[in-house]
């Protein structure tokens, strides 16, 4: 199973709807990347994903992006093949 990676914060329900459908679909460990509690990482996500919301959420290489880019890639059948390491739906 691929490595996953989330920059979250404390407080965001929809990191915790995604780290939910995750465990759902079988990640026993995400590596969370706190950008209320690390100085720089929320800058460095953003150079990463031109994105300012958490959860931004990376699977291996791939960005998914949020939490409704996760459900979307879910619903269509993409994220256990991408989950798996093969190339998204």
């Amino acid at each position: 199973m691929q490595a996953v990676k989330m920059y979250t914060t404390a407080v965001c329900p929809y990191c915790l709807q995604a780290k939910q459908l995750l465990k759902l679909r079988g990640v026993e460990q995400v590596e969370e990347v706190r950008i209320d509690q690390v100085a720089g990482e929320r800058e460095n996500m953003m150079a990463l994903t031109g994105r300012r919301t958490v959860p931004q959420i990376f699977i291996g290489q791939t960005h998914v992006g949020g939490c409704d880019d996760l459900i979307a890639l879910d619903a269509r059948g993409g994220l256990l093949p991408l989950l798996q390491g093969q190339t998204t739906a």
